[in-house]
This record gives C-alpha cells, sequence and structure tokens, in this order.
C-alpha cells in the first residue's frame, strides 16, 4: 500500500510511563540507559508523529485494542490487537489511528536517561 500522506504532527495521543529500569548497574557498559515501559493511547484520528528513527532507541510495541497504521518507506502496515512489531535502527516512521475506538499500545524501549 502506497497511500502514505505527508505526517502531521502529534494529536490525540496519550502516553503513560509504566516502569522503568536504570540498566547502568545491570549491564556493562549500559550507563546512562533506561529500559523504559509506556502505555500509549492514539484516539480515532490521532497521529504519533512526526516521523521519527528509532537509531539509538531499539523497542518493541504490542498492540493491546484498536488498530493502529504504521507508515515505513511510504507503506501503511495495519496491527490490531495481539500483533506488533520492532523497532531498531532501520526504522523510520510514523503512526495514525484511522479506526473509531482508541487504540491502545504497550510500547517498551531502551532510551538515554533524562
Amino acid at each position: 500500500m502506497n497511500d502514505e500522506p505527508g505526517c502531521p504532527e502529534t494529536k490525540g495521543v496519550s502516553v503513560q510511563l509504566l516502569a522503568t529500569v536504570d540498566l547502568g548497574p545491570e549491564i556493562d557498559g549500559m550507563t546512562g540507559r533506561q529500559l523504559r515501559m509506556r502505555l500509549v493511547t492514539i484516539d480515532p484520528g490521532g497521529v504519533f508523529g512526526p516521523v521519527h528513527s528509532h537509531v539509538d532507541r531499539p523497542g518493541t510495541v504490542y498492540i493491546l485494542q484498536g488498530t493502529i497504521t504504521d507508515h515505513r518507506n511510504g507503506v501503511a502496515t495495519d496491527y490490531g490487537p495481539g500483533a506488533g512489531w520492532p523497532e531498531d535502527r532501520h526504522t523510520t516512521h510514523w503512526l495514525e489511528n484511522r479506526g473509531t475506538i482508541p487504540a491502545v499500545e504497550i510500547s517498551v524501549d531502551i532510551v538515554r536517561q533524562q
């Protein structure tokens, strides 16, 4: 599917931090990094943008409810409950909810501590 429009800015998205683990004391070489788990809700018509990369921020996503459209390289892919995707250094994308109910995901990634 090559119907990717330009990516609008983020709207209709709420993010709740669920947990973090400081990875420095856990794994040699991970000082200044943390494992983070978030609950992300994208309202109908909502967008999680702008286009962003996961270079230096790998993660995984799991869909709990609704459908999330993931836009990568001109291709739009829909993911529903029970599905998910990896986000590695090659991932550059943005997300939207084209559905009629809120889309809810669990997002787990490794980030630099702020």
